[in-house]
């Protein structure tokens, strides 16, 4: 299970069916659980967990240090979660002292070829990035967000569950719950209709978001949400998704595309 020319540390801990290929480098502090696969030329290191049914791809890196100025040597994690999958030359790095000392991805991602998952950020279940897409630090995302190639989120973002972020994309501010958002700087084209449909939600439900989009649209954000509380059913889950999204930004809110 565990090819010869890897190198493991005394002082990892790997579950005995975990199978290990040529060439892989394993440090002290790492944890692998039980059904993990991890590939040749892979390196697994500092303080870090590794989920249950987990694939590493060849040359992919998990569990470095933050590429952070701050960051001074503390004892800090990287935590994933089951299912996830990282491609040829994904990385994935540990938190830092002063970002709450963790980076959590959750179950079922999959990070495509040299994609990156910057230090502290909290991602949900089923999160997609595509080829060379990369999240800076202290990013949060929602359950079932995707990614297309190249795009970029800035740090402290929020993007909001089932939110589709375009190819190329630029990301300097929040990104709604089920929204499409694309360009440079990103801006709101739409509601994920595809995704939506693909999660299991009716063309009734999408409608009903979308009209909470517009209410969202017309004037400032904050007006807007002015209106959806005002409007939307009381006991409508999605619009309170939207409702709680819209407290607590950092960055504020990407635009809608105007006309929208």
């Amino acid at each position: 299970m565990i090819h010869p020319s890897a190198v493991i540390h005394p002082e990892a801990t790997l579950h005995p069916t975990v199978r290990v290929g040529p060439f892989a480098v394993i440090s002290a502090g790492v944890e692998v659980l039980p059904g993990c696969v991890v590939g040749p030329h892979t390196v697994l290191e500092g303080r870090l967990i590794l989920g249950e049914n987990c694939s590493v791809y060849p040359g992919a890196v998990l569990g470095t240090p933050p590429q952070d100025m701050k960051y001074r040597g503390g004892d800090t994690l990287l935590e994933v979660g089951p299912g996830c999958v990282f491609r040829e030359g994904a990385t994935a790095n540990r938190g830092t002292e002063d970002g709450g000392g963790r980076t959590i991805i959750g179950g079922g991602g999959y990070f495509m070829a040299q994609s990156h998952v910057g230090h502290d950020c909290l991602l949900g279940e089923r999160v997609i990035l595509a080829n060379g897409a990369a999240l800076a630090g202290h990013v949060r995302m929602g359950d079932h967000v995707q990614l297309g190639g190249m795009a970029g989120v800035h740090q402290f973002v929020r993007v909001g569950r089932h939110a589709f972020i375009g190819a190329g994309a630029m990301v300097r501010r929040d990104v709604l719950p089920f929204a499409v958002a694309m360009g440079d700087r990103a801006v709101v084209t739409g509601v994920n209709r595809v995704g939506l449909l693909r999660a299991g939600y009716s063309e009734e439900r999408v409608e009903r978001i979308r009209s909470y989009f517009r209410m969202l649209s017309e004037g400032d954000m904050e007006n807007g949400a002015k209106r959806l509380s005002d409007h939307a059913p009381p006991d409508d889950g999605d619009a309170r998704i939207l409702l709680e999204f819209l407290t607590g930004s950092k960055e504020g809110f990407c635009r809608f595309k105007p006309g929208f």
